[in-house]
């Protein structure tokens, strides 16, 4: 049997929660405003391009830019269903049937391994989705060019410090794979079972979730889109 250890209830988007509960780590209320964070996240060279694109002079429109329509709303839908069928779909996380059941002790390299390639194939497809709508919301309004430089920026600003953080999330993972299995191990389970499908639900999980966060900016350019 696989043992849990009850943990507060925190409040936060789904990710940051799936990552608390799987972690030993006690995760404190944030103490610093949003804009106190962005001080501390943006350097110089940041906040003066920032400042340039909600003070500066923006571009006509172009009358012959591709236009928003519904086909762009229907090719990020399928973007989006693409990548949940490349997570729920993994070989690594699928259940396996009775007939390839083994009794040898499993190693996380091959989840890791898929781990990694699903986080660069998500940050591919989410940030060739965000230029493209950034480029059609350049092409709508001054106002909304402006918005698209906004935007442009804070991707320029933010996506280190996002890849760098993301980055850890495989290493979160195989601590909580060690953890699970030594759970099993202390309960006298010679064959991996339920814990490794745990463990694969999990990894399902936080990885659904990590789409969500990368696939804000696109939604938050949809809307913009659809007001427009």
């Amino acid at each position: 049997m696989v043992h849990s250890v009850p943990r507060a209830a925190l409040r936060g988007p789904t990710f940051i929660r799936l990552l608390a509960r799987l972690t030993a780590v006690e995760t404190d209320a944030p103490g610093a405003s949003l804009p106190d964070r962005l001080s501390r996240w943006l350097d110089w060279t940041h906040a003066i391009a920032l400042s340039t694109a909600l003070d500066g002079q923006t571009q006509v429109p172009d009358a012959e830019a591709p236009a928003f329509d519904a086909d762009v709303e229907a090719e990020c839908a399928q973007v989006r269903a693409s990548l949940v069928r490349s997570i729920e779909g993994a070989r690594e996380l699928a259940t396996p049937g009775p007939a390839t059941m083994t009794a040898s002790t499993p190693d996380y390299a091959p989840f890791r391994q898929r781990h990694l390639a699903i986080q660069r194939s998500i940050q591919a497809h989410t940030g060739q989705l965000r230029g493209r709508l950034r480029d059609m919301l350049a092409q709508c309004s001054p106002e909304m060019a402006r918005l698209a430089e906004v935007d442009a920026v804070m991707e320029m600003a933010l996506s280190p410090r996002e890849h760098r953080l993301l980055g850890h999330v495989p290493a979160v993972m195989a601590d909580h794979f060690d953890h699970l299995r030594r759970g099993a191990d202390a309960d006298g389970e010679n064959a991996p079972g339920a814990w490794l499908d745990r463990f694969r639900q999990d990894m399902r999980h936080v990885l659904l979730a990590e789409l969500d966060v990368r696939l804000q900016p696109v939604e938050a350019l949809l809307a913009a889109l659809r007001t427009r």
